[in-house]
């Protein structure tokens, strides 16, 4: 029977499982997850979220752009087109408060930094771009923390 020389037994490799292997290239999975990649911790329900959060900048843009080139008085035609307009206006604005409440309790119980980002760009872009994309992230971190699993 044969002892491990000194030199491999204080090798990095020998040592640790999740180093490399030098002949195969191929990491073990703790190697894998010390390294970060683009598509770390997104499952189907973040991209659903997040192709979410395009269609909704995308289609909301859409409109903002038409009513810029027309010149149109935006919150006029929103609250003042008639009572069905005014109606949904009411009920989304209601909506974006509560999501935002939500957003916010929801980001620092996740430790989610830079919450007010969302809330910020809102108002920039279109909470129907925000909140999914929120939710997205919020799915991503989850998993990241291992109370999800991949879906």
């Amino acid at each position: 029977m044969t002892e491990p020389t000194e030199s491999s037994a204080s090798s990095p490799s020998a040592a640790s499982p999740a180093a490399p292997s030098p002949d195969l290239g191929v990491t073990s999975p703790t190697a894998a997850r010390q390294h970060p990649s683009i598509l770390r911790h997104w499952n189907a329900t973040a991209i659903t979220f997040a192709v979410l959060a395009i269609a909704g900048l995308v289609g909301t843009w859409a409109f903002n752009v038409l009513a810029i080139v027309q010149l149109r008085d935006f919150l006029g035609d929103w609250f003042g087109s008639g009572p069905a307009v005014s109606s949904l206006g009411v009920d989304l604005f209601v909506v974006a408060i509560a999501g935002c409440i939500l957003l916010i309790i929801e980001a620092r119980r996740l430790g989610m930094k830079r919450a007010w980002l969302y809330i910020v760009l809102s108002g920039i872009t279109a909470f129907a771009f925000t909140f999914p994309l929120f939710l997205a992230m919020r799915e991503r971190r989850l998993v990241e923390l291992g109370r999800v699993g991949p879906r």
